[in-house]
């Protein structure tokens, strides 16, 4: 008798699997390969960019300026930090030739005399644009940060040679960033410091 009872408990079992099934089936539908590929289906509703809005001093407005002024703080905390520990790889993207070469001989000179720099980035206070303007093909833009940062270097002997390490010092730059409208390359090269 137990017998027949598991095998109408798997009929039953089977019978509501096919339901869900068909269920679904009804509901989701089935592949017939003649569907539209989407991306064709509605052009209308998703233009395409044909062309990318060309970037200039004109053009620089408050809101370009907003996205600017993001991309600014990191790459000034990022080329702090490389700098204070000697590793210029990373940044490398991120400055012009020229300065480049200056950071890449303060930090041989302070290799060679056995000088070790400790930094530690607070934070940034303020950023703002000061200026930017055209110059044939490149737009400059200058920007004044105020930052705070514990800095210190010491020599071999590890005694103390300028800076605290106990102490925020609020720190006053000006830095020139640059960026070829004419280039695909998104990103802005530090062209110039000023402290």
């Amino acid at each position: 008798m137990s017998y027949s009872f598991e095998y109408i408990d798997i009929i039953l079992l089977a019978m509501i699997a096919g339901f869900i099934f068909l269920r679904l089936r009804g509901i989701l539908g089935k592949k017939t390969g003649f569907e539209e590929d989407i991306s064709t289906s509605f052009p209308h509703e998703f233009p395409q960019k044909t062309s990318e809005k060309k970037l200039d001093a004109d053009s620089f407005n408050d809101e370009e300026k907003k996205e600017f002024l993001k991309g600014a703080n990191i790459a000034y905390e990022t080329i702090i930090t490389s700098f204070a520990n000697g590793d210029l790889k990373k940044i490398k993207y991120l400055l012009g030739d020229k300065v480049y070469e200056q950071f890449n001989d303060a930090i041989k000179d302070r290799i060679s005399k056995g000088h070790t720099s400790e930094t530690t980035f607070i934070g940034i206070n303020s950023s703002e644009v000061k200026d930017h303007k055209q110059n044939q093909n490149m737009l400059e833009v200058t920007v004044d940060f105020v930052s705070e940062i514990i800095s210190s270097i010491k020599d071999k002997e590890k005694k103390l040679i300028s800076g605290n390490p106990d102490k925020i010092k609020k720190v006053y730059d000006t830095w020139k960033f640059s960026r070829d409208t004419n280039s695909k390359n998104p990103n802005w090269l530090l062209v110039e410091t000023q402290v």
